[in-house]
């Protein structure tokens, strides 16, 4: 049995009244996800436990088959494993955003992403950033784009931190880092907006009309988390296609091997037929592959109704299309399709509601037909939901259609 994920980030969200009271994922052109909800099976799938903060992070793991409450311990370790740093048992990660500030007497987050700055352009602003402020005991390493990293050796965790996108327009004065340890952070992102302010990377944008990367933000703390592997729990041999550090740390985490696209950035400009193609070669010796799209959650971010519905539609013809159309190569296979948490147009972060999923059986006797589309609406019709999300995996892997009818009510 060939098993595959393929999850379009943030894609889920609320009805808009320029789209005539549908969602993006409703209103956009979605054939593919479409067939699989009518042929499979549809539902909803709920990825944030109570209390926990609806990042990807979390309800990702939640769909790998980790309970967060046992498992999550911040963002920033599992970004680490991508990039190939290694933790010690009392280090602390942490993610380090390039940020675009405004104002003067009262500073606001203009833009969690400095304008989407290159991952050339960062990686000098961050090289020049240990060199200036780094230490043996903080150290700064270069990510994609503007997703970087920060290690305190035998640092800190307990602090409160906010994460940039949630605060997009708002005085970053009652954001920053509190508790113990939270006055070195503060420290360091102070420093940094004198180092970055002149940096001729920044010069060079501003120039050019593109935002400048005016802070570091440091966020999504956490200690090296302990996995059971994919392997032991499941008997599987996967890999994880994605542009984004989180997705490929929660990867290594879970055993699986990490499959770099060239092309896939994590944006609207990503390599979608590419991650598609990997995936399809990556089955030939592997019997599970997750493929991950950021590009719809990127677009609930900025407030883009336009370029979500896009990102959907090229997740929907690029990706899950080009998987359709040899899907019988892969029999048998299960494939699913899904949205780990919405990320809404009009609040421009994540929220914790549910996300519609849809899962398609090359065994005939694993579906529930019905005439419902892949959106959030139909997905509450189907009756169908998971709740605690981590269950989902359990019962993709496992008896799919004992499990659903276990959950339908």
């Amino acid at each position: 049995m060939k098993y595959i994920i393929l999850l379009g980030d943030g894609m889920a969200d609320y009805p808009l009244d320029v789209l005539d009271g549908k969602t993006p994922l409703e209103y956009a052109d979605t054939p593919h996800m479409d067939r699989i909800a009518r042929e499979g099976t549809l539902g909803m799938v709920d990825t944030v436990p109570y209390g926990f903060p609806p990042g990807s992070d979390v309800a990702i793991m939640s769909l790998m088959g980790y309970d967060p409450r046992k498992y999550y311990t911040g963002r920033g370790p599992l970004e680490a494993a991508s990039m190939g740093v290694s933790l010690e048992k009392d280090d602390v990660a942490f993610r380090c955003n390039l940020v675009t500030f405004s104002g003067t007497e009262r500073v606001f987050m203009e833009d969690f992403t400095s304008g989407h700055i290159t991952s050339q352009e960062s990686r000098l602003m961050v090289n020049d950033l240990q060199k200036a402020i780094g230490t043996e005991q903080f150290r700064f390493y270069p990510g994609v784009s503007y997703r970087n990293l920060f290690v305190w050796k035998e640092g800190k965790s307990s602090m409160k931190t906010t994460p940039p996108h949630d605060i997009t327009g708002e005085a970053i004065k009652d954001y920053l880092p509190e508790g113990d340890g939270a006055d070195q952070l503060r420290l360091l992102m102070e420093l940094s907006r004198e180092i970055l302010k002149d940096h001729p990377v920044n010069k060079k944008r501003l120039s050019q009309g593109e935002k400048p990367a005016s802070s570091i933000w440091l966020w999504g703390q956490g200690r090296a988390p302990n996995f059971v592997k994919l392997a032991e729990r499941y008997g599987i041999r996967g890999g994880m296609i994605s542009a984004v550090d989180l997705l490929n740390g929660i990867g290594i985490y879970a055993g699986l091997e990490v499959i770099r696209i060239e092309g896939a950035t994590g944006y609207t400009d990503t390599n979608y037929l590419g991650k598609a193609q990997g995936a399809l070669e990556a089955l030939k010796e592997r019997d599970f592959i997750f493929v991950h799209v950021e590009a719809p959650d990127e677009m609930g971010h900025e407030g883009d109704i336009e370029g979500k519905v896009k990102a959907i539609e090229d997740f929907d013809k690029k990706v899950v299309g080009t998987i359709m159309e040899e899907r019988h190569q892969l029999s048998p296979f299960r494939l699913m399709v899904l949205s780990d948490h919405p990320t809404p147009i009009s609040i421009r972060t994540h929220s914790s509601d549910p996300s519609p999923f849809a899962v398609l059986s090359s065994l005939e006797g694993e579906n529930i037909r019905s005439s419902l589309s892949f959106c959030e609406q139909s997905a509450k019709k189907s009756m169908i939901t998971v709740s605690p999300g981590y269950l989902l995996m359990d019962g993709f892997i496992g008896d799919w259609r004992r499990f659903i009818e276990e959950k339908s009510h």
